[in-house]
């Protein structure tokens, strides 16, 4: 139990950390993978109002 105390306060906070960065960035993927799928759909709703709006200039 001795030996295991300074290796636990060595590494201890850089693990911490990692977990909190790690937990971090993966609800910032999550954001980004969403917007990702929506992607296509927005495209499409985009291109179909510019065909729309020539439409009604012509």
């Amino acid at each position: 139990m001795e030996m295991w105390l300074p290796v636990l306060s060595e590494f201890g906070f850089p693990v911490i950390v990692t977990l909190y960065l790690l937990h971090r960035v993966e609800n910032k993927l999550d954001v980004l993978n969403q917007s990702i799928l929506k992607l296509p759909e927005n495209l499409y709703q985009q291109q179909f109002r510019s065909v729309e709006a020539k439409k009604m200039i012509d």
